[in-house]
């Protein structure tokens, strides 16, 4: 099960979303309490009221306004069904009233007060009950009339309380419909937003010691990225140039220091044979001599431009490796045995890089098997194993055979630590897996092509 993770630009932005379109929803929700609650909305949809039906009124031949058109304005019934509920008058420019529908003049002001003939809101009373009012000017034929309309509080309030829950749901529904609209997009676009980034990711990821030429590609990642980016690659080109640097000189000091070494061997062997002191020193030049040629088998398993891959029988390049070490495994006193599923199965491989591999592999097992046990080297179609009988190693210590330098316990020579990290150079330059096991008794390497 996959875990969202906090820290995520993703999960941040999309947290975001959700937070403003619930803000959003809860706003609606208290702008609608605080509107029905103050009696806003009864206000604001009551000058909507008068304002069209001032719009609808009736004029007659002379101008003068005689009533409402019942053929644009569908809401008569309601006037006449509730008549102590609403009433509405017109007023001409002097105050004088036209004609007027649902009220006696008591409950308009006085005709004269002329405070009331512009678009005005105010409120009224009528035996008791609460009325809201308002004029709305018109304009006719170039003269102006007054059209004033009158409804009680609790009329709108009525309506209101009716009307309310299908706000409320209205609001709910479109807001859940928001949050999943704008949810979905938000997911969409945020998924292909940040793929390029997932690709940059998995490019750095995939960058290793063999592969520092390569360089992530900013065409595609957001502009707030791409200088980060591009820091990154200026690094891996310092990066590059210092490793390269470093395995050059690895490979030219081991270079130069073969003739020296072989200098100083003839002219100990011409110090004359049998003596005790030169045996140790030729001991220690041989020793010496190991070691740098391991340092350029390694400065060279390291590049794979130096590979030259060819279609390789396993178990040829197996026996191959066999009969090279074949007098050093008859002077321990171990049999080396080669077994093949299938005698037919070829890797790509450089044929040389492969014989320096089973060659170590080889030459480790027989420094660490005891004598007249078996090393035996299995081939199958996807891996092929080495295994000796020997002590092995405590499993905490398996992560560590790779490591350059590092020397186990009960081996019979004096190398240098760097063969088995020579085969996982080569393992690794071919696509190839090499791991090592306790086989009970003794250690597996196991190398395997996928």
């Amino acid at each position: 099960m996959r875990f969202v993770k906090m820290n995520s630009l993703r999960t941040k932005v999309l947290l975001a979303y959700v937070a403003g379109l619930v803000m959003s929803m809860v706003l609606l929700l208290l702008a609608g309490i605080v509107a029905v609650q103050g009696n806003v909305l009864v206000r604001l949809d009551f000058a909507d009221l008068a304002s069209e039906m001032a719009e609808d009124l009736r004029f007659d031949s002379n101008g003068r306004p005689v009533g409402m058109n019942p053929d644009e304005y569908d809401m008569l019934w309601v006037l006449d069904s509730l008549r102590r509920e609403i009433a509405y008058r017109v007023l001409d420019d002097t105050g004088q009233v036209a004609f007027q529908a649902n009220a006696d003049d008591t409950l308009w002001p006085n005709e004269g007060d002329v405070r009331q003939l512009k678009r005005l809101r105010f409120d009224l009373k009528r035996d008791g009950t609460d009325m809201l009012a308002a004029t709305e000017p018109i304009v006719h034929d170039g003269k102006t009339w007054y059209f004033q309309l009158a409804v009680s509080h609790r009329m709108m309030s009525l309506l209101h309380r009716v009307a309310m829950p299908l706000v409320v749901t209205g609001i709910i529904v479109f807001s859940l419909i928001l949050l999943v609209a704008l949810g979905l997009c938000a997911y969409i676009s945020l998924r292909y937003t940040l793929k390029p980034l997932r690709k940059v990711s998995d490019s750095a990821a995939a960058i290793s010691p063999r592969s520092m030429h390569a360089r992530l590609d900013t065409r595609t990642i957001p502009a707030e990225i791409a200088p980060l980016v591009d820091s990154f690659n200026r690094v891996l080109e310092r990066l590059e140039q210092g490793y390269r640097v470093q395995k050059e000189f690895l490979g030219n000091a081991a270079h130069e220091l073969k003739t020296p070494l072989a200098l100083i061997r003839a002219q100990i062997e011409l110090m004359g044979d049998g003596n005790e002191d030169c045996k140790f020193l030729l001991g220690d030049v041989e020793y010496m001599t190991r070691q740098v040629q391991q340092l350029l088998l390694l400065a060279e398993a390291s590049e794979v431009r130096n590979y030259v891959f060819t279609v390789v029988r396993l178990e040829n390049a197996a026996n191959e490796a066999v009969s090279y070490l074949q007098r050093m495994a008859e002077a321990a006193d171990v049999c080396l045995v080669v077994t093949a599923t299938n005698a037919d199965v070829t890797w790509q491989a450089d044929r040389g890089a492969l014989f320096t591999l089973l060659k170590n592999l080889l030459e480790n097992a027989i420094q660490h098997a005891p004598a007249q046990t078996t090393v035996s080297i299995d081939i199958q179609h996807d891996a092929m194993t080495v295994r000796d009988m020997g002590p092995g190693v405590d499993p905490a210590q398996i992560p560590l055979l790779f490591e350059r330098f590092w020397r186990a316990k009960h081996r019979r020579d004096l190398g240098a630590g760097l063969g088995l990290a020579i085969c996982q150079e080569i393992a690794l330059a071919h696509g190839w897996q090499l791991t090592a096991e306790r086989a009970e008794p003794g250690l597996r390497f196991r190398l395997s092509s996928k």
